[in-house]
Parts: structure tokens; C-alpha cells; sequence
């Protein structure tokens, strides 16, 4: 069920988007459902491999590389999917970490944590 409520919360995180950036669009609910579904499994499989790759880059620039890992990511799906645009690398980049503030938030307000030691 947890699952089930996050993944409707990166869909809405992401139907967030377009109204707060112009340069992102999402053409439908549906296509936000599927958008979040595919993130999730480039973040899961994808990208520990470009952390790894980057991991000099990763360091030198303190962990701000990270970011632009992320808008990679997203900006990959983008051209993935159809119905979700994003107009640019550098939009990406900002649309994804607006993404994972709108995520962050949402999960923190409806998902309560169950881990009680």
C-alpha cells in the first residue's frame, strides 16, 4: 500500500511541475503515472552505475555533480516518453531537483513513518 502512495505522489509531484516551470510539460495524469513508474526504475537501476562512472567528478565538486546526474535522468525519460517534455539538459537539471523538494514534501505531509523503536 506504501508503494502504491508514493507512486501517487511522485505523479502528482510531477503534475506539479509544468505549473511552476514553463520549459516542462505533462500532457496528462496518465502519462504522469507512467512518468513516475519509469523514473523510479531509471533511479533504482540506472543511476548507481552514473554515480559510480562519475565518482571523480562526484568528488571534486563535492557531491554537486549529483545534480546533474539527476537532470540527466530526467531529461532521459523525457525523451523517452511521449507526452512529457522537458525543454532543455539545464531545465532538467532544475526540474528535477523541484521534483524531489515537491516529493520530498508531499511524502513527508501524507506517508507517516511506521518505524517506532
Amino acid at each position: 500500500m506504501r508503494l502504491l502512495a508514493t507512486w501517487l505522489i511522485n505523479a502528482l509531484a510531477l503534475l506539479a511541475l509544468p505549473y511552476l516551470m514553463r520549459s516542462v510539460v505533462i500532457d496528462s495524469f496518465g502519462t504522469a503515472l507512467v512518468v513516475a513508474v519509469v523514473l523510479g526504475l531509471v533511479n533504482t537501476v540506472i543511476r548507481p552505475f552514473f554515480v559510480l562512472l562519475t565518482l571523480p567528478a562526484t568528488i571534486v565538486t563535492l557531491g554537486l555533480f549529483i545534480l546533474v546526474i539527476n537532470g540527466l535522468m530526467f531529461w532521459g525519460v523525457a525523451q523517452f516518453i511521449n507526452g512529457f517534455h522537458v525543454a532543455s539538459f539545464w531545465a532538467a537539471v532544475g526540474a528535477a531537483l523541484l521534483y524531489s523538494v515537491i516529493s520530498w514534501a508531499l511524502s513527508t505531509l501524507f506517508l507517516q513513518n511506521d518505524d517506532r523503536a
